[in-house]
Order: structure tokens, then sequence, then C-alpha cells
């Protein structure tokens, strides 16, 4: 019992509050009191800086929001945005599955924030995107997978330094994009960490839409276009024989785009119209620039201009100075937070390792994986995603345990799944865009739901 002393009850009282999980002492300076224009809410939040890189002062910004109820039962998930060079705060917290969306000078719920189900750790990286930074310049120059994931790594460990209450919680890494490479190599790493010492207790991982081998999920597009709609029969021929999507890519990140290709993609762009949003092919709007992390994988022409004709309320929010301060947050060599980084300069030739064959190795070292579409992307479309997940589980002499099926939300057809093996697993969510938790944040919901639950997608509704 707590002595009626004055003097004891403050310290009697926050003993209390430690042993039910609710107060992290060594992460109290990190504990988000209130976001300017926030609704009240029961959760906590946090955000920060850890530091990856003492030499060099390197540290990657997080922002945590604990789950809305029974905190201390739920899982911890990691979620990555891709680019590469794009805010999880920024596009994935604020624009996608994070318990709040800017509108106007305030907050508003998500009603659909995936911290219903689990403790969403967002994480800037690599060091040079959003408020993540280095005071040394010269460490945003040749950044490149192995340098991000090794970052990483380090930055899970020391954030588990200052909560350590989560070091043993089950662990999932979701990411989309660019993450079809950041989330698998991580998740190797962290295997192979765990070989010498065990800190890492993962269950999961989950890839959205993701890059996970260059020419099979690039040459997609060109079927993709022309199935719906998009191009003519002429165009898909030649953009499927005399200049594919990856080769263009290829060319146009060495520098020096044929004459052929650019033929090829000059009439490729006319027929798909810069007026069709690619990341939802289905989409009425304007471009909005949460779509940023994908304009890496999707290069323009020289001679083709978006126009962002809609006001990014996130962007605006972020760069709020009773946000950043709100926040403990902080820009470094750089004037504005920006959803993608204008500092880093990644090794984009690192699109063309495939990490599909990680996704292997982690599926034989028993960690469920799962790969999810929307399917109005036509950046990364769910066709090659599909392909590769078969393949995979051919290769790895998977038999499947849930034949392809509808699955549901409420009592709509949310999108259609097949499971190999009870442990890797398709799924599209239907009508959604790259950025599935924006596009269609209720059937995504449901999807996160099943993959933290290890079950198979709802079947009846």
């Amino acid at each position: 019992m707590c002595s009626l002393l004055r003097s004891s009850i403050a310290m009697c009282v926050a003993l209390q509050l430690l042993q039910l999980g609710i107060v992290h002492p060594s992460a109290s300076h990190l504990r988000i009191t209130h976001l300017p224009g926030q609704p009240q809410v029961e959760f906590q939040q946090f955000s920060g800086y850890v530091t990856v890189d003492d030499r060099n002062q390197q540290a990657l910004f997080f922002y945590f929001a604990e789950a809305e109820k029974d905190a201390a039962s739920k899982p911890l998930v990691l979620w990555l945005n891709g680019g590469p060079g794009c805010s999880s705060l920024g596009v994935g917290a604020f624009s996608e599955n994070g318990p709040f969306r800017p509108k106007g000078e305030a907050l508003v719920r998500n009603q659909f924030s995936w911290n219903r189900e689990a403790n969403m750790l967002y994480l800037e990286t690599p060091i040079g995107v959003g408020f993540s930074y280095s005071t040394d310049t010269s460490s945003y120059e040749g950044v490149n997978d192995e340098i991000t994931a090794r970052d990483n790594l380090v930055f899970l460990k020391n954030w588990f330094i200052k909560f350590p209450e989560y070091r043993n919680r089950s662990l999932f890494i979701v990411g989309e994009s660019y993450a079809g490479h950041y989330v698998p190599q991580l998740a190797e790493l962290m295997l192979q960490f765990n070989k010498k010492e065990k800190l890492f207790n993962l269950k999961g991982i989950a890839l959205g839409n993701p890059v996970l081998e260059f020419a099979t999920d690039f040459n997609s597009r060109a079927e993709f276009f022309w199935s719906h709609g998009l191009i003519s029969d002429t165009t898909y021929k030649v953009f499927t024989s005399v200049c594919n999507y990856s080769r263009y890519v290829r060319e146009y990140y060495n520098g020096a785009v044929s004459p052929v290709c650019s033929s090829v993609m000059s009439q490729v762009s006319t027929e798909t119209s810069r007026f069709v949003d690619k990341y939802d092919v289905t989409l009425d709007v304007c471009l909005s620039s949460v779509f940023s992390q994908t304009k890496v994988l999707n290069p323009q022409q020289v001679t083709e201009t978006i126009d962002v004709c809609v006001e990014d309320e996130t962007v605006n929010y972020l760069n709020r100075k009773d946000v950043q301060s709100a926040l403990h947050a902080r820009l470094v060599g750089v004037q504005r937070w920006s959803a993608c980084s204008n500092v880093l300069d990644y090794e984009l030739r690192d699109l063309e390792i495939p990490t599909i064959t990680v996704v292997g190795k982690l599926v034989q070292e028993g960690i469920p994986v799962l790969v999810y579409s929307g399917d109005q992307d036509s950046v990364i479309p769910l066709t090659g995603s599909r392909t590769l997940v078969h393949k995979l589980a051919k290769k790895l002499g998977l038999k499947t345990t849930v034949p392809y099926r509808v699955w549901f939300e409420k009592q709509q057809v949310g999108g259609w799944t097949q499971v190999y093996g009870d442990i890797l697993s398709f799924a599209t969510i239907r009508g959604a865009s790259h950025e599935a938790p924006f596009s269609q944040p209720e059937r995504a919901l449901v999807l996160f739901k099943s993959f933290l639950e290890g079950r198979p997608m709802p079947q009846e509704f």
C-alpha cells in the first residue's frame, strides 16, 4: 500500500505506473505529451532520436504509438516506407496507417489505425530521410542497402535499451514499395545476430507492393497497362519486345537512355496520360506528394511534368515549429522536412539486387512471410508479385494450404489470397493503390490483423 505521506505519493504512483508498463524510465524524455491539434487519446506516444554511429554523429528518428488498448499484451510492429529515401513518419504514420491524419491546423483520428492491433514503431531511414540526420554530410553519399540494413539493426538494438519492456515482445516488420529490400535484409541480419545473442523475437514480415526482383516486378507493368486499357495493342508489343521497362529504368539510372527506349517510353507516356495516377489507375484525383516514395520507381520522361494540385497537409503539419518541438525533432542541414529526401544520394543500382532470395531464406528459417498487393497499382503490379511468390513456393517445395480464393471485409470481397505451406502467403487488397492503407484503410486493417494472428484471410462475412 502507498503511504499517505505527501512526499511518497508521487513515487508510489510512478512505481505503480511502471509496474503496469505505462512509464518508460529510460525513455521518459521521449514521451509526447500532446501533438498540436491532437484529439484526446488514451494510448502513449513517443518520438525522438536513436544514435546509430557516434563517430559520424548519425541518428535515426522514430515515432512510436503504443496500442490503443492492452499495449502490454500486443505485439511490436516496425513499419518501413520505401523510396528509397522516403519517410515512414510522413507517409506511413500520418498518411497511411498511423493514429492521426493532419486536417487543416488539427489532427483527426484514423479509425482504422494499425495501433488498434499493435504497438507501432515508425522509423525514418536511412539517414538523411525526414528528421534523421548526420552532422557529416558526406554520410549521405553512396548510401546503399547494406548500409541501411546495418543502421536499422543498430537502431533496433539501441531502441530496445530505451524501451527494454519490448525486448522479448513478439516482433513483426512490415513495409511497402522499396521496403521490399529494407525489410527482408533487416530480418536476415536479425536472425544472424540472434545466433550470437538472442535479442529479436521475430515472428513474421509483411511486404506491400514490394520490389522483390527487378525484371519481374518492373516488366509486369506492360501487361498491367494493356489489361487495364491504358495502352494499345501496338504499344504493348513494343513495350515487351523493343524496350521493356526494366531496360528503360536501368538506362535511366545509368544516365543514358537510348533513342529506342526514349521513343517507346514517350509513346507509353502519351497513351497512359499524365492525368492518370500510376499508383492507383482508378483514382480521379491529382497526385499528392504522399505518393512520392514511388517516384524513384517511376522515373519520368524529361518532357513530362507532374501537377501536384492538392495541398499536402502532412508536409505542412510536420514543418510547423510547434509540431517539431512536440515530436522532439529538429532539422539538421536542411531547411524543411520533406516526404522524400532531397539530400540522400542512394545507390539506385541496388534496385537490381533480388531480395526474393532473401525472402526464401527467411521462410526456410521458419519466419512467416506475407506479400500483399493493392490491385490498382501499376508501379509494382500484383501480377509480378504473385508470380514471384508462386515461383518461390515451388522452389521451396511448399504445397498450397489455402487455395486461391476471395477474402471478405464486412459483406464485400476484400481481395484474393493464396497460402503455401502455412508460412508463405500472397494476398491482394481490392481497390487499393500502391499505398494500400491510404486508399483502402479498412481492408488493409483486416489484412494486418489476420497477419498478426497467423490466420488465413476471412473466408466468410
